[in-house]
């Protein structure tokens, strides 16, 4: 089970990177901008992508501030600033990803739904999503955008 879920959690890492690398293409104005739909602005739908992450991670770790980790949107106003903001995220799920083994993944952590494995894939599939949203309106602003499909990603690593 490792061997499939360690992919799948390099994917997430990759393309989250790639669509940071196209968010700073934008103006600090753009990155706020009200966009009617989900979370709103790219800002808010990428800090929710860090805070839901955030709060999952801590979950499979059994910390007990999982469910109040959620940082306000507006503490981020530049696109700097929430990069930072999911980068120390980032590190933390990449150490995280770095210990896992078979046992660990079978493991159901207190007050999670199920096994690891299976929250993992939530939070890929559910990145995956917000991912398509933001990379829609990247696309409105005249921003780079790209492909996500898995089996790209997949290809590139061999």
């Amino acid at each position: 089970m490792l061997e499939l879920i360690q992919p799948i959690l390099q994917y997430h890492d990759t393309l989250h990177r790639q669509l940071w690398e196209s968010i700073m293409g934008l103006s600090d104005a753009q990155f706020v901008q009200e966009i009617p739909y989900s979370h709103g602005s790219i800002r808010n739908q990428m800090v929710h992508l860090t805070a839901v992450e955030g709060r999952w991670l801590r979950g499979l770790k059994g910390l007990p501030d999982a469910r109040s980790y959620n940082p306000d949107p507006a503490g981020y106003p530049t696109r700097q600033s929430a990069y930072h903001l999911w980068q120390a995220g980032a590190q933390e799920w990449a150490a995280y990803a770095g210990a896992l083994d078979e046992a660990s993944l079978l493991y159901i952590s207190p007050g999670m739904p199920g096994p690891a494995w299976q929250v993992l894939l939530h939070v890929v599939n559910h990145g995956t999503d917000h991912r398509a949203q933001v990379l829609r309106a990247l696309h409105d602003f005249g921003a780079p955008t790209f492909d996500q499909d898995l089996i790209f990603h997949l290809w590139a690593r061999r």
